[in-house]
């Protein structure tokens, strides 16, 4: 962990934020905090955003929204002037609508470093994700191991074998605490294959609640058995989804994806990072 953003949030720091919307008459002693954002999607029921700042070594937050059209909302935050003239950095997290817990949560999604009271908060800052998304590559197969691969178009697994021994086929950066990647077939709405943190061990279900009877092998996938489905011109998308999970839909961050062909030859995935790769220009006024 991140010793910058995993000090608590002292009672002293947060009785001092003004919330957006509060009615307060010294509005000389405010600042207005503006979020643009890119690439971030409306969570699921029971959870939040919330941006933080941090003055002093702590956390300060700035108030929790959402995302409609593209958009915060509130569209603005008012903070503390003093406490905004002093922030170092910025951080957005995922936050569940209720809990009793006023420090800010494992899931960082962006970050930045304030000048002049801006910044862009983007994933790979150290107080984020801290990954680099810039060398992911993917490729998968079609094969149904859990039925003896008879019907191989109804079984999708994350590996390469085209050397004759199978390999993990995915090229992701390691999540920090708080995340994890999930797979997915895209037919009319999206349907997981399970997640996971190390591509070269089974995901979080193993061959799926649809398998057959057989196992599947040590890297993420499942068959689509029973009840049968086709994955052929489907779409294969592997997400980045927080930990724990804000909704049953994928997170906007799809760093791969490709569609399905009818073929058991390794097929290859399309990196989606700038495409789908969240980040936020940062205002303080």
């Amino acid at each position: 962990m991140k010793t910058l953003t995993r000090v608590a949030l002292y009672t002293a720091i947060t009785t001092s934020l003004i919330a957006c919307g509060g009615d307060n008459d010294d509005n000389d002693d405010l600042s207005q905090l503006t979020i643009t954002p890119t690439n971030l999607e409306a969570l699921g029921d029971d959870y939040n955003y919330e941006g933080w700042i941090i003055v002093d070594d702590s956390p300060v937050s700035t108030g929790t929204f959402d995302i409609e059209n593209d958009q915060t909302v509130p569209s603005s935050f008012n903070v503390n002037e003093d406490m905004a003239a002093r922030a170092t950095t910025f951080i957005l997290t995922i936050e569940p609508e209720v809990g009793d817990d006023p420090a800010p949560s494992d899931v960082h999604v962006i970050a930045g470093d304030l000048v002049e009271g801006q910044t862009t908060a983007i994933t790979n800052h150290e107080a984020a994700l801290g990954s680099d998304f810039s060398s992911v590559e993917g490729s998968f197969i079609l094969a149904t191991p859990s039925n003896g691969n008879v019907t191989p178009t109804q079984g999708i697994w994350f590996l390469d074998n085209s050397s004759g021994v199978a390999v993990a086929g995915l090229t992701l950066p390691t999540l920090p605490e708080g995340w994890q990647y999930e797979g997915w077939v895209v037919d009319d709405s999206p349907i997981s294959t399970g997640t996971f943190t190390d591509v070269a061990m089974s995901d979080s279900d193993g061959a799926g609640s649809t398998a057959g009877p057989d196992s599947g092998p040590e890297f993420p996938g499942q068959d689509f058995i029973t009840p049968a489905l086709d994955l052929v011109d489907k779409t294969a998308v592997i997400s980045v989804e927080p930990n724990p999970d804000n909704s049953s839909a994928p997170f906007s961050f799809k760093p791969l994806v490709a569609v399905i062909e009818d073929t058991t030859a390794p097929q290859t995935m399309t990196s989606n990072v700038a495409a789908t790769l969240p980040s936020a220009l940062v205002t303080i006024d």
